[in-house]
Parts: structure tokens; C-alpha cells; sequence
């Protein structure tokens, strides 16, 4: 049977944690073959039907959501440059809106830095919305509980300490190199990293979309989502194809490039192999697609 693309990378992520270096590129080479596939020579700017209608973003506003990081604080910089010349750009009322869809760490090597730049004066020029993603919980987890070291480690949460200059346990199973990396990350964690970290919200809605980090449960209401869902969920959002009440913007499944349909809008592009840090543009009823690779055309359900 033929895994999903989205397990694919998934896998490709894993030998790369695993292996070093050697596999890594050889991961990195599996990545590139899938964006070869979704190379386009421009961005897709259609509208999103929803059961007959067209749906849309608030009358006169810009909204931007940007993917899953995971320690990218270069292609961040990089994404975030080519947004604020983007908004500088046609005619809205108010400051643009700007919504990160979680997982800013882990993986990555660059994750303090990442979430230093989502403090920043960079993000000055937009109304923001930080979103939690699953990867945040896992860290205020250990953060409460060294015991799920082991776990968030194997969610790349040792490149997470590392970037904050706390040494990894060099024995995954050992409880005291835990305990131990726990407090040192107690200590050189910056308040305000904390703060951040513990105000993230779950999910935000904006005219015909809801924006979180995995997906929603179908068949429960949207104001009933559980927590566990909104950060975890994938099958049973994916494969189902019930109307959802509104169109869910989310990460957390990467792909090659991002999807679109009635139902959902994805933007994890995989940046944390891939190289490719992915954005989209809502404004009156169109998307439009930014990426920091060439720009492409989302994936359609046709081609599911």
C-alpha cells in the first residue's frame, strides 16, 4: 500500500534525526523529488468554495497564515522579509492580520531563535495571532514533567534545548540527565519565551475561516473542539469529507506543497527539510500562495 505523502516525510524526518548528516541529504534528496512535482510558475489566487458558497475574509482586510517552522529562523526571516513588502502592496482597511499556525520549535536547530524573531519588531508592521501546535505543548510538558523527555525527544526536542545552550541527555532512558536538562532549561529560558509559550491560543476564526494548528473533529461543533484535536488530529480531519461549518486553516501535516479545497487550506510544507516555508494570503474571497522556493499552485482535491 502506498503511504501518504505526508507519512513520507514524516519518515524522511525521522532518519534524518536519527542517522546524521548521510541520511539527512538523503532525506533532503526524497524532499526535492516531491517538489520537483509541485514546482508551478505562479500562485494559485482561486476562489475556496464551501457547499455553494464562496468563502471569504471580513470586507477590506488582509489576513496572512504562515505553516509549521520547526526551527527555521532562517527561511522565518526570509518568509517574513517577502510578507512585509507583500502588505506594503494594494488597498485594505487596518493593519493586515497575520496568524502563525504553531510548531515554531524542535527539529530545527534555530528554534530560541525563532521564537526571539515572533517577539520582534519584525512582526511591527501586522496585527498577530500565535497559535499553539503540538510541539509547544510537548515542551511545557517536559517543562512540568522531565519524564516525558524521552517523547518530546523523539518529536526533535533535543534541538530545542540545544538552540537554548542546555546539553541533551547523552542516555535517552536516564532520568536524572533529564531531570537535570530540566532545570538548566528552567534557568536560561527567557521569561519572556515563557509567557509566550503559555498564552498561545488554540484556534482564531476570521469571517469563513478557522485557523489551528492540525485540523477539527468532524461532527463536532466548532466551539466544542477538544485541545487534543485541534494539536493532534490528522486521518479522521483528512480523509473525512463532511462539511466542517467553516474552512480550517491548518498545519502539522506536511506536504510538498500546500492543499486547498472547500474543506481545508494546508500550509505545512515540510520547512524543516524541505527548505520550503509556506504562507497564504486571504483577501475577500481569494488565496494566494508564498512560499520561500518558487511560488506554486496548491494542490487540488481532484488530485487527491
Amino acid at each position: 500500500m502506498r503511504l501518504p505523502e505526508w507519512r513520507l516525510l514524516e519518515v524522511a524526518r525521522g532518519l534524518a534525526s536519527r542517522a546524521g548528516e548521510a541520511i539527512g541529504g538523503a532525506a533532503g534528496a526524497l524532499v526535492g523529488v516531491f517538489q520537483a512535482k509541485g514546482k508551478g510558475d505562479s500562485a494559485d489566487a482561486k476562489p475556496v468554495q464551501v457547499n455553494g458558497y464562496v468563502a471569504q475574509v471580513p470586507s477590506g482586510r488582509r489576513v496572512y497564515a504562515v505553516g509549521d517552522i520547526h526551527g527555521r529562523a532562517d527561511l522565518l526571516m526570509r518568509l517574513l522579509q517577502d510578507l512585509r513588502t507583500d502588505a506594503r502592496h494594494g488597498e485594505y482597511e487596518g493593519r493586515p492580520i497575520l496568524i502563525f499556525l504553531g510548531d515554531y520549535i524542535d527539529r530545527g536547530f534555530q528554534s530560541k531563535d525563532v521564537i526571539d524573531i515572533l517577539l520582534s519588531n519584525m512582526l511591527s508592521p501586522f496585527e498577530t495571532y500565535f497559535l499553539k501546535g503540538n510541539h509547544e505543548q510537548a515542551m511545557l510538558q517536559f517543562m512540568g514533567d522531565p519524564g516525558v523527555g524521552p517523547t518530546w525527544a523523539k518529536f526533535g526536542g533535543s534541538e530545542t534545548l540545544v538552540s537554548y545552550g542546555v546539553r541533551p541527555p547523552r542516555m535517552q532512558t536516564s532520568v536524572d540527565e533529564w531531570r537535570q536538562a530540566c532545570e538548566d532549561l528552567h534557568t536560561v529560558l527567557p521569561p519572556e519565551h515563557l509567557h509566550f509559550l503559555s498564552n498561545l491560543d488554540l484556534s482564531v476564526r476570521i469571517g469563513d475561516y478557522v485557523f489551528v494548528h492540525a485540523g477539527v473533529r468532524p461532527g463536532v461543533p466548532l466551539e466544542a473542539q477538544s485541545e487534543q484535536d485541534l494539536l493532534w488530529i490528522r486521518e479522521d480531519f483528512l480523509m473525512d469529507k463532511r462539511p466542517l461549518g467553516a474552512t480550517i486553516v491548518h498545519g502539522h501535516t506536511p506536504a510538498s506543497r500546500p492543499y486547498k479545497d472547500g474543506r481545508r487550506v494546508g500550509l505545512d510544507t515540510g520547512a524543516y527539510l524541505s527548505g520550503k516555508l509556506t504562507a497564504a494570503r486571504f483577501e475577500h474571497d481569494s488565496v494566494e500562495f508564498i512560499t520561500t522556493g518558487p511560488r506554486v499552485e496548491a494542490a487540488a482535491a481532484s488530485a487527491r
